[in-house]
């Protein structure tokens, strides 16, 4: 059986700066510096190769971080094995006061050869084109949200108070339009704004058209047809759970699904004394957000009433699906309100987007009783 060398990789976008090490020696060598470049990486392998001989074999690994998946599959695709670590999961050096790449690259090659991190999940070129795809779009959406942050703020400085029932709706737009300003540099900066407005969101009407069609790929089709059962998820939200998560049934359980979304509370006990701290926020914080504005949702209408938006949904969904997604609806609206009349309304959304995830993960992986 042939030896392992663990390569550690710490990568910049300037350089990469790579470590070996081997259980059996029990020490890190070669230490060099590269231009970033995976046909570097290859070579300083082939080198390392000539010098230790073909009974080995090589296990190559960096932290994830801004080169996204590029490097890994470039390396994967002429057969070196790699592996992309979660920062997160690996361990904290205690006393360390000393960081330079040199160490790094050898903490990486030994959290490869005792396996102390957790990789990171590594998806398809076509999932990870959407969830690119996605993410753009809510940058967009981030942009808009903005832009209406600095007309609101622009009015509010020059005397003008919307006194209707709630913003951007067509009334308040309509207002906005026949607003008059004495000087003509403010007209023009307020008609600059407004249009940006407008243009944003359009841009959003047409992206979201875009993600709806991605939607009815056969890929995604039966998956968002159940997804979007429940109350707060959208075809957008649906499609960024399928493309971020990727495979569902590389969690064991709902509660490792809600603590990779960063949903469970921390701790900080020692001894007899336990003491439990807010949630994480480790893991997918694209997703924790969407699942958190999901939970909002369920604070709203009466228990046990569909809303017509969401039979809309529902229409033409699996059957079990929808009796799941009512099951859920109902026991997470009454869990909202339990919780929020005895405490904040931001801790009963937590709670309930914690619950929610595990019932997502119970629908995706067919656990439609234990989910629950």
């Amino acid at each position: 059986m042939a030896s392992i060398i663990y390569v550690g990789m710490d990568v910049h976008t300037t350089n990469y700066t790579m470590c070996c090490y081997t259980i059996e020696e029990d020490t890190a060598f070669a230490r060099v510096q590269v231009a970033p470049d995976y046909h570097e990486v290859l070579k300083y392998l082939e080198r390392i190769r000539n010098t230790r001989g073909d009974e080995y074999r090589f296990v190559c690994g960096y932290e994830a971080g801004c080169l996204g998946y590029t490097l890994y599959r470039q390396l994967t695709d002429h057969g070196v094995e790699c592996v992309i670590l979660a920062p997160s999961t690996m361990p904290v050096v205690p006393g360390k006061r000393i960081k330079t790449d040199r160490r790094d690259a050898e903490l990486i090659s030994r959290c490869l050869a005792y396996h102390t991190y957790r990789p990171v999940y590594v998806p398809d070129e076509e999932d990870d084109a959407v969830k690119e795809y996605i993410r753009m779009r809510d940058e967009v959406k981030a942009n808009l949200k903005r832009t209406k942050q600095w007309i609101n703020a622009f009015c509010l400085r020059h005397g003008f108070r919307y006194t209707g029932r709630s913003n951007w709706t067509v009334a308040h737009l309509h207002w906005l339009e026949h607003l008059t300003f004495q000087n003509e540099i403010y007209t023009e900066v307020f008609q600059e704004y407004l249009c940006l407005y407008y243009q944003l969101d359009e841009k959003i009407a047409v992206l979201d058209h875009r993600i709806e069609e991605f939607s009815h790929k056969e890929r995604y089709e039966d998956n968002v047809s159940k997804l979007v059962c429940f109350t707060g998820i959208s075809t957008h939200a649906a499609m960024s759970l399928l493309t971020e998560v990727g495979d569902f049934y590389r969690f064991k359980a709902a509660p490792q699904f809600a603590a990779y979304l960063g949903l469970v509370p921390g701790e900080s006990s020692s001894g007899a004394k336990q003491v439990h701290t807010g949630i994480t926020k480790a893991g997918n914080s694209h997703l924790r957000r969407l699942l958190i504005e999901a939970a909002q949702r369920y604070g709203m209408g009466q228990i046990g009433k569909k809303t017509w938006a969401l039979k809309q949904k529902q229409s033409g969904g699996p059957p079990q699906a929808i009796a799941y997604a009512d099951k859920a609806t109902e026991r997470l609206k009454r869990k909202y309100r339990r919780i929020a009349a005895r405490s904040k309304p931001n801790v009963a959304k937590t709670a309930v987007a914690r619950e929610l995830a595990c019932f997502i993960w119970g629908m995706m992986t067919d656990n439609y009783i234990t989910a629950a």
